[in-house]
C-alpha cells in the first residue's frame, strides 16, 4: 500500500479550499490528486480544521492507551481466575 505523502494537517488545508472560490478540479490538479481522492478524504475528515484534528489524534492516542490497558488488566484478572480455581480444587 502507498504511503500518503501529504501529512493529515495538509489535507485539512487542501479541503478548505474546496469551500472559498477555487473548483474541485482545479484543487485536484493543484495538488496532483485524484478526484476520488479527494473525496474520500472529505468523507474521512469532513469539515474538520488544524485545532478539531489535534483532538482527533489525541483521543484515539488515549483510546488506544486505554484499549492495552483493559487487555492487560483482562489478562491478569484472567490468571487470577485461573489460580483461585486451581487452590479451590486442592
Amino acid at each position: 500500500m502507498k504511503k500518503n505523502t501529504f501529512s493529515e494537517a495538509k489535507i485539512v488545508e487542501i479541503l478548505s479550499l474546496a469551500g472559498k472560490s477555487k473548483s474541485i478540479d482545479e484543487i485536484c490538479r493543484e495538488h496532483n490528486i485524484s478526484s476520488a481522492t479527494f473525496y474520500n478524504w472529505r468523507q474521512k475528515y469532513g469539515s474538520m480544521d488544524t485545532d478539531e484534528l489535534r483532538k482527533l489524534k489525541a483521543l484515539e492516542a488515549e483510546n488506544a492507551r486505554l484499549k492495552k490497558m483493559y487487555a492487560e488488566l483482562s489478562i491478569d484478572h484472567q490468571i487470577l481466575k485461573e489460580g483461585y480455581e486451581l487452590i479451590k480444587k486442592l
